[in-house]
């Protein structure tokens, strides 16, 4: 198997994983950099439950189909736009997230409730609900998004990134939890928000390839057994 279609594969399983755990709809999306300024992303109008490898597509920059079936996303622009700033970051995944959105829509800021959630705090916002769909708005996002892991959209959604698509999923995964045990603390009282030094623990043990793939091993599993 070429290296090319592993990372397909690899692809495919985030974005199905994710919308069966009901954190992206039929507008998400997840980008893999490859060589020679190209990305692989899954098609626009692919269903995202049921995807196949035949969902995603090979593109340049600017959007221009390389290889596969289908147009991108019209917010292929969100992950060009990082990619071209980034040089860290070789997959990211965009898609909208109930909990995370709320806060962005309620205009709450998002806190450190969570050991894992912390590994994405402080989660900068991009101040626009508006789809990412040139590169201007793009580079607001970038900007927005600096050198952290992620970022969220107010009223919007969610970006993450990553090393590998692992990665990026697996921060969405923490996020989306933090803001759920946030929204739920907040029902019956002020939560509580890890210190500083409890956010640079938390950093040291949790940022660990080994507990990434143990998060991506549960999800895939409950793929794999349909619940």
């Amino acid at each position: 198997m070429s290296d090319t279609m592993e990372q397909k594969q690899q692809l495919v399983r985030a974005i199905r994983m994710l919308e069966q755990a009901d954190m992206m709809d039929y507008n998400g999306h997840g980008s893999i950099r490859l060589a020679n300024d190209c990305m692989l992303i899954n098609s626009g109008s692919s269903q995202r439950r049921l995807m196949t490898v035949d969902d995603i597509c090979t593109i340049d920059m600017d959007g221009n189909v390389i290889e596969g079936k289908g147009k991108p996303p019209l917010e292929f622009h969100l992950h060009a736009g990082i990619y071209k700033v980034r040089a860290d970051v070789d997959a990211i995944i965009h898609s909208h997230p109930s909990w995370s959105t709320i806060l962005t829509t309620a205009g709450v800021e998002y806190l450190p409730v969570y050991a894992q959630g912390t590994l994405v705090y402080p989660l900068p916002v991009l101040d626009s609900p508006d789809s990412i769909t040139n590169a201007k708005l793009a580079k607001r996002l970038a900007d927005t998004i600096g050198n952290r892991p992620a970022a969220l959209m107010k009223a919007h959604g969610a970006v993450t990134t990553g090393r590998t698509i692992l990665e990026a999923f697996v921060l969405l995964v923490y996020m989306e939890d933090n803001a759920y045990r946030q929204y739920m603390a907040q029902q019956v009282g002020k939560p509580y928000c890890f210190t500083e030094e409890e956010i640079a623990i938390c950093h040291e043990r949790l940022w660990n390839p080994g507990l990434f793939q143990k998060a991506w091993d549960h999800f895939s599993a409950k793929l794999d057994a349909g619940v």
